[in-house]
């Protein structure tokens, strides 16, 4: 008999739902937790959020929106294990513990972190660490204790969070060396087609770049955002390169391999630039159009959503609670008889 995969994904509630977020973790997701021998527990990363943001509303109106998204895509709570960060407490608790055995040279090497510093060494600021918030620079453990507090044995994730899943492994791997066997070590599961979609500009869609196409948009909305996608000057007739290509590559997330295959034989003939967004724009919006619908009915039931969201948090306390146990009782944090 095959042994059940527990696998873990969680979406950062610091914006609008993107469709990096429904291509590269929503969908997958989604699709993963059908599987027989695969035991979901998927959340919103609520206080990762904080590390983005200060602003209590966006925080709080994304994480709802967040929420109906999954449950709009088609998400059964009843088959999946479906909550927000901020109600498991054993994950903070395992935040703090990890930090613990984690070494700062470690935390050092985290491509956030060195990115931060980087600028302030190209604008020659004397102090290499000015602005960077200690969230930021503990954000790998925080992942970590995400997972590890539920002994995921698989975590999908874009190309660029691969380091991130690195470290959870080290973290998991040096606790394991003080203390005895209480982490398994999770793996990396990148999609390489959907992992990271490019935004309007070329660059990765992401909330930070404001370069995100967001999953709800109006049609007319959703057309007009399609037709800002960046190209290059090349006229109709003359041949394109539809692997450096923005609006290839978001068609490539949502299109089935034939309709993948027509457009990459158009893109050799010199399609224009004007028809292929209408090409993107059509098929996106036949995929969202029903999704959509979805949403809006869930918009219209907040109590329902929070209900469902309590649920989860009581059925993920009963795995992460067992595993907070036994690392105290590995770390020697227990009672005296």
């Amino acid at each position: 008999m095959a042994l059940e995969k527990r696998v873990l994904t969680g979406i950062t509630t610091s914006g609008v739902p993107h469709l990096g977020n429904l291509a590269g973790a929503i969908l997958p997701a989604i699709e993963a937790s059908r599987h027989q021998f695969t035991s979901s527990f998927l959340f919103l990363a609520d206080y990762h959020s904080l590390i983005k943001s200060q602003d209590p509303a966006m925080t709080h109106n994304s994480s709802f929106e967040i929420a109906a998204s999954w449950l709009a895509c088609g998400l059964d709570p009843n088959k999946v294990t479906f909550y927000r960060q901020s109600d498991i407490p054993e994950i903070m608790e395992l935040a703090w513990i990890l930090s613990c055995v984690t070494a700062k040279g470690l935390m050092n090497r985290a491509h956030a972190y060195k990115a931060a510093t980087a600028i302030n060494k190209e604008k020659e600021v004397p102090d290499l660490d000015k602005g960077v918030l200690m969230g930021l620079f503990n954000y790998p453990i925080l992942m970590a204790a995400d997972i590890l507090a539920f002994n995921a044995d698989q975590v999908p994730v874009g190309g660029d969070q691969k380091q991130h899943l690195e470290m959870a492994r080290d973290i998991a791997a040096r606790f394991n060396y003080l203390y005895g066997e209480v982490f398994k070590l999770p793996e990396a599961v990148i999609n390489s087609e959907t992992g990271v979609l490019p935004g309007i500009d070329g660059q990765k869609m992401s909330k930070s770049y404001n370069n995100t196409i967001p999953i709800f948009l109006n049609k007319e909305s959703l057309l007009k955002m399609i037709k800002k996608i960046k190209t290059n000057s090349l006229e109709p007739g003359i041949p394109k390169d539809s692997n450096n290509c923005t609006i290839f590559k978001l068609y490539k997330a949502f299109a089935s391999e034939g309709q993948i295959q027509d457009l990459e034989v158009r893109y050799q003939k010199g399609i224009g630039w004007g028809e292929a967004k209408d090409i993107l724009y059509s098929e996106l919006e036949s995929k969202i159009e029903p999704i959509r619908e979805r949403y809006e009915l869930i918009r219209h039931d907040k109590r329902h959503l929070e209900h469902i969201l309590i649920e989860g948090a009581v059925k993920a306390r009963e795995v992460s609670s067992k595993i907070i146990s036994d690392v105290r009782e590995a770390v020697g944090i227990k009672g005296f008889c």
